[in-house]
């Protein structure tokens, strides 16, 4: 079967139903782009870190919970950091426990993030990949239900509503620039857009998972490192959300660490925005001139999370 045949936009519109009481509609800021370097262009955010758990993610985590049967061992999910977060949150609000594997990677403040929500944290190898294998492990040891980060239908419907939200709020956008790491946001945007609006996926230049299963024609292993690496760097992009993306992503462009940190700095200089680096990149994608932009454009911008101690506050 089709996997696309699964992610209908009829689902969609289903899955935003089901999570219209759980989760948050997040705003959009319209900008001027000369504020932010780019005269000549509007400029429109969707400030998805503005969700539960910090990222949007827990659209995917709650839809997972609220239609899936969960076991008396609750539920276990391999994660970067979001994910790990967002599941530990749909956990707690639904009251099933939940166990999360991490690599070393994970960020101290999303390992906070999932401590707080009350999930079991295992750590397991260094990348994304060594959680998910450890994780697999232990969900045939205990039956427990998984919830993966992207390659999961639910998790992919869930994701989607972001772009339902998207096109109510700003219905003439020119493109929507998205980051990409298992490919679980885009997938599922492009399962909603259809190609009506350009989609641009945006990876680092050290994980270009995505562009190198473009390139091949199916999902490959890829290098999963840079300052994103707690976020964009599976080994793969998922299998389901591939056949979208070759039929409705437009393009896939590349950023460098250095675009990705100078986009971090900008967004709080200018907008006081925290992004992490995951959320972030879109937005380096512009500035840096990776996708250029033509005067009179209209650009959607999805700042996808803001799990980071890139700010510090006095102590209590």
């Amino acid at each position: 079967m089709d996997p696309t045949s699964l992610l209908t936009r009829t689902r969609i519109e289903q899955a935003a139903a089901t999570l219209h009481r759980h989760v948050r509609r997040t705003p959009v800021l319209e900008v001027d782009g000369a504020d932010l370097g780019l005269p000549g262009v509007e400029l429109v955010f969707k400030l998805e870190f503005l969700q539960h758990g910090g990222s949007f993610k827990a659209r995917g985590a709650l839809l997972n919970l609220l239609t899936r049967r969960v076991p008396s061992a609750g539920v276990v999910a391999a994660s970067g950091g979001n994910h790990g977060v967002a599941v530990a949150f749909a956990a707690q609000r639904t009251g099933h426990a939940a166990t999360i594997f991490v690599p070393s990677v994970c960020s101290p403040s999303k390992l906070a993030q999932i401590a707080l929500h009350g999930a079991e944290i295992r750590i397991a190898g260094d990348r994304y990949a060594d959680a998910l294998a450890a994780s697999q492990v232990w969900q045939r040891e205990t039956d427990a239900l998984a919830i993966h980060a992207f390659d999961q239908v639910e998790t992919l419907l869930g994701q989607a509503t972001v772009a339902v939200e998207f096109e109510q709020q700003a219905p003439s956008l020119d493109a929507v620039l998205v980051a990409v790491g298992g490919g679980g946001l885009i997938g599922g945007m492009a399962a909603w857009y259809q190609g009506r609006t350009r989609l641009v996926a945006v990876e680092p230049e050290a994980a270009p998972t995505l562009t190198l299963a473009l390139a091949a024609g199916h999902p490959v292993d890829a290098p999963a490192g840079g300052v994103a690496a707690d976020s964009l760097a599976p080994r793969q992009v998922g299998a389901l959300m591939f056949p979208l993306a070759q039929r409705h992503v437009a393009q896939a462009v590349l950023v460098s660490d250095e675009a990705i940190g100078e986009a971090q700095r900008t967004l709080w200089r200018v907008l006081r925005v925290v992004a992490e680096p995951g959320g972030a990149a879109a937005f380096a994608a512009l500035q840096s001139g990776a996708w250029p932009v033509k005067p009179g454009e209209r650009i959607g911008v999805l700042l996808c999370g803001a799990n980071t101690d890139a700010v510090q506050f006095p102590a209590a």
